[in-house]
């Protein structure tokens, strides 16, 4: 990538500087072809731990490790040029202290060149995101749903709903204060997430938490229908294309089994 080119690329102080003004575009990505595509149209392209589930067939996020982060994160490094790459920190790899966490983000960064790491989690977490960023390492938290710690809460349920409203914004409070630039709301309520952006300094990314917040992030394969096991309530598909995979592979397979599959004469280079 040439220096003209990472001189225009967009920073975490930039996306800070978005509060309240232009809505945020973030979607998840993990591969280079699929990189390339949403950096032409998203602030943030955000590889996340979702993909154990809509790439490698996990049940949940809880089996992802910190290799599979890298090792995605590094593909999707190759196709971004504009928008901010930031990589999960996948379950496991910070909650045990600062220093661990800093440790694991400091690999992530080195080893693909991202913009900054997302954690999930807000008062328990304040202090490691200020260990984080007082060392260098932007940090863009997590708070409402935390699915890493859907163990913990019952499965996945939208979060903050009557007296419980207060801990969730006094989450969402801690990780600013903290020195996040920018924090996720998952499924919390629109009354919730319009009075969380309201009242924090920095930009909110909502997902399943209305059109209230700073800006709005989905994962890609659920957007496009291509991954199919569930579909979330407050996701909005733009495209069916595991549909139109299907028959594609359908019509292949039929063309084969017909011995139609067109001739065509191969000049193989010498």
């Amino acid at each position: 990538m040439s220096v003209s080119a990472r001189k225009k690329a967009i920073t975490p102080v930039d996306v800070r500087a978005r509060k309240g003004a232009e809505p945020l575009v973030t979607l998840t990505a993990y591969t280079t072809p699929m990189a390339r595509i949403v950096d032409r149209h998203a602030d943030i392209i955000l590889v996340g731990d979702s993909l154990g589930m809509v790439v490698h067939g996990l049940p949940s996020t809880l089996g992802v490790t910190l290799e599979m982060m890298i090792l995605h994160g590094q593909a999707v490094r190759r196709g971004c040029q504009k928008a901010l790459l930031v990589i999960d920190m996948p379950f496991g790899s910070y909650e045990e202290s600062p220093e661990q966490a800093f440790r694991n983000a400091a690999r992530i960064m080195t080893e693909t060149g991202c913009g900054a790491v997302k954690l999930e989690g807000g008062v328990s977490m304040a202090e490691t995101i200020a260990f984080l960023t007082r060392r260098g390492i932007p940090v863009m938290a997590h708070v409402g749903l935390l699915p890493q710690s859907v163990n913990v809460v019952g499965g996945y349920k939208v979060q903050g709903r009557g007296a419980d409203a207060e801990r969730v914004l006094a989450d969402a409070k801690a990780v600013a204060e903290a020195g996040a630039f920018s924090v996720v709301l998952e499924k919390v309520s629109e009354p919730l997430g319009r009075r969380i952006t309201g009242e924090i300094t920095i930009p909110t990314i909502g997902i399943g938490a209305s059109a209230a917040c700073d800006g709005q992030v989905l994962v890609l394969d659920d957007m496009l229908g291509l991954f199919e096991d569930f579909k979330p309530s407050f996701v909005r598909r733009y495209a069916e294309l595991g549909g139109t995979v299907d028959a594609a592979v359908a019509a292949y397979a039929e063309e084969v089994r017909a011995r139609a599959f067109p001739a065509e004469e191969h000049v193989y280079p010498e």
